[in-house]
């Protein structure tokens, strides 16, 4: 069989094991396994599925993953973001749409502690949405504010698909995380214009409250400065050359525990129950990280990302053409998997096309989580969508889609503009 039809089988299988729903670390790492054994026989299979979990697990530079996770965990089971929602409703409150608008900076703040989009929406379901029904809101707009704020925490630095692209591309992990600032800030700004806009448009459909007193916003901004001490060390040790990316998940998961112990919002119970939640999500990560490694293993055997990259070379489109074709396979794979997996799996295999064409693999990078952004709050999957269903009982699904579109629109827009202006992404970087 030749080499292509061997390829072309090994993807028909894996997705026919992830629509039997078997994970999908364990249908990548199993497929791979398959199909390096039948092309080089079973032997070296087996001796690379003894090697490559060990190897993976036991990596100095894969450990930035499982410390930004404890962070995150360490900073949301200490009450951080609600406290961070309490000081941006004190600055937006008063204006209509005023709590939609403190969600998307709250979720902004908590996003540079948490790295994670899915612990973002599932905070601020409880968090914001309780808030904006109680002054009358309608329940789409905040199901959709929530939903379009938790995509910062993919985006905002740190964060854990970032840091995976930059493993599975050996790019500087800092600079990923530093080229993600300016489009985090302009993400953040564009929705609360998108807010601005809804209130244009449509006058009455938002509330407005009465506004806050300057003693009530001092003491409000006196409750974040755990938050912002965590995100200058971190980022700022990054920006400046202190800490490589591993020292400063290590020095954020050390400030966020003694920070939340010092200041008597974490307990025991609590500090266990972030560990170990920590500890699933790694797990997670890491068997997906593995599988994807197995399977790539595979496929460049059967040199399938090198033929890839001459048949988009040849198809006489241009190299903005062929990133146009890449980016609407993210968005359509987007809309089935999960975000991680997704970015797993296909990165080995565009990233040499990318290179081929003379992209920035920096940029990329970042346009790649923007789109994967897209996948969090688009049907049928949204992963953000179901977490926030599953937080919030009283709302209907297509409810929440509804109230996400208009965020939807702004996400490509702003995608379009770090297209055609990359150097937004890459000039932050550039003074390292």
């Amino acid at each position: 069989m030749a080499n292509e039809l061997v390829a072309v089988t090994g993807f028909v299988a894996l997705f026919a094991l992830m629509l039997l729903r078997v994970p999908i670390g364990i249908a990548m790492g199993a497929v791979g396994i398959c199909g390096f054994g039948y092309l080089s026989g079973f032997g070296p299979a087996f001796a690379l599925l003894a090697q490559s979990p060990i190897r993976t697990a036991t990596e100095a530079g894969f450990a930035v993953i499982p410390l930004f996770i404890l962070m995150g965990n360490y900073s949301s089971h200490s009450g951080m973001s609600r406290e961070l929602f309490q000081a941006a409703d004190s600055f937006f409150g008063h204006k209509r749409g005023g709590l939609g608008m403190a969600t998307i900076v709250s979720s902004g703040g908590f996003a540079a502690i948490s790295g994670s989009s899915v612990a973002t929406a599932a905070t601020f379901s409880s968090v914001a949405y309780p808030e904006m029904l109680r002054f009358g809101y309608p329940r789409s707009f905040a199901a959709g504010a929530v939903a379009a704020g938790g995509t910062l925490g993919i985006l905002i630095p740190p964060s854990n698909i970032l840091a995976v692209y930059g493993i599975l591309t050996d790019q500087d992990i800092g600079r990923l995380f530093i080229a993600g600032l300016v489009p985090g800030i302009l993400a953040m700004v564009m929705y609360l214009l998108t807010i601005s806009v809804i209130n244009w448009r449509r006058p009455d459909f938002l509330p407005a409250r009465g506004a806050s007193s300057r003693a009530e916003r001092i003491a409000a901004l006196k409750n974040v400065w755990a938050i912002a001490l965590l995100f200058l060390c971190v980022i700022g040790g990054l920006y400046g050359g202190v800490f490589t990316p591993t020292e400063a998940a290590g020095v954020g998961a050390t400030g966020a525990l003694i920070i939340s112990v010092a200041r008597r919002k974490l307990d025991r119970a609590g500090f266990w129950e972030a560990t170990i939640a920590a500890v699933r999500t790694t797990a997670s990560i890491f068997l997906i990280l593995i599988g994807a490694l197995l399977f790539g293993y595979f496929l460049t055997i059967t040199q399938t990302p090198q033929a890839i990259t001459e048949f988009l070379a040849g198809l006489g489109i241009g190299r903005y053409g062929v990133l146009v074709l890449i980016l609407l396979m993210y968005v359509i794979l987007g809309c089935l998997m999960d975000t991680m997996a997704m970015v797993i799996l296909t990165v080995p295999i565009v990233y040499p096309v990318i290179l081929a064409l003379g992209f920035d693999p920096i940029w990329f990078g970042i346009i790649i989580v923007m789109t994967v952004e897209l996948g969090l709050i688009t049907p049928p999957v949204g992963m953000n969508i179901f977490v926030i269903k599953g937080v919030v009982r009283n709302i209907e699904l297509p409810d929440i889609f509804r109230g996400v579109l208009p965020f939807v629109v702004t996400d490509l827009i702003r995608l379009a503009i770090l297209i055609l202006l990359p150097a937004i992404v890459l000039w932050l970087p550039s003074q390292m």
